[in-house]
């Protein structure tokens, strides 16, 4: 009993340290997030437009979906936003081509972190935003795009687990709602043979809620 009586204390013990250096942390990063001009933290969503442009084939545009977290800070009317969400991506081959014939589809599911620097105009309440930078995809999964045992297509759906890209668009802020319009075009190859050269280039669109 008296074994159990300290165990508790010590808990209790343990759970105001980690309560208190919770709140020490917290409280740093509000007062060091207060020295910024400006800095807003939010959520995301929209949709994919994508296409996987390849060397050997001819190739549809497929919508997919975009979710996450973005976050924002600058003053003197630049900025810097990083962001990081879950999206879905590939393309559609509809005719026949070097590889395969017969409309098949590529899925990806990816983790993208865009590094994006921007200017803005505007009031606060109100303003226009030009961005760029590069993001980089890190892939979590891909849906076969065909049930061949050819070596051929095996090469063609190997891809690597990430890709590099840039990113470029415009948005509006209006009030705490976000809209942005991107293009984003692949730089590196995805192939992880490198025998076919495989990029993806797909438009963003989204709308964001600020949360502070």
């Amino acid at each position: 009993m008296v074994r159990e009586l300290v165990s508790y204390i010590l808990k209790l013990k343990n759970m105001k340290k980690i309560i208190l250096l919770t709140f020490t942390i917290l409280t740093m990063g509000m007062a060091a997030i207060a020295q910024l001009p400006s800095f807003d933290f939010g959520i995301k969503a929209g949709l994919n437009v994508s296409k996987l442009k390849s060397d050997v084939t001819a190739e549809e545009n497929r919508t997919g979906y975009q979710a996450g977290v973005f976050a924002r800070f600058g003053g003197a009317g630049l900025y810097f936003q990083p962001e990081l969400y879950l999206g879905s991506k590939g393309s559609t081959y509809p005719t026949a081509a070097q590889v395969y014939s017969g409309d098949e589809k590529i899925n990806f599911t990816t983790l993208d972190l865009p590094l994006l620097i921007g200017t803005k105009v505007g009031p606060g309440a109100f303003n226009v935003r030009f961005m760029a930078g590069p993001v980089v995809s890190f892939l979590l999964d891909n849906e076969e795009p065909v049930s061949s045992a050819s070596q051929d297509v095996k090469d063609f759906r190997s891809y690597k687990d990430q890709a590099f890209g840039l990113q470029a668009g415009v948005g509006v802020d209006v009030s705490k709602l976000t809209f942005d319009v991107r293009y984003e075009a692949g730089i590196s190859n995805i192939n992880k043979t490198d025998k076919y050269d495989q990029k993806t280039n797909l438009w963003h669109l989204s709308l964001g809620y600020k949360i502070f």
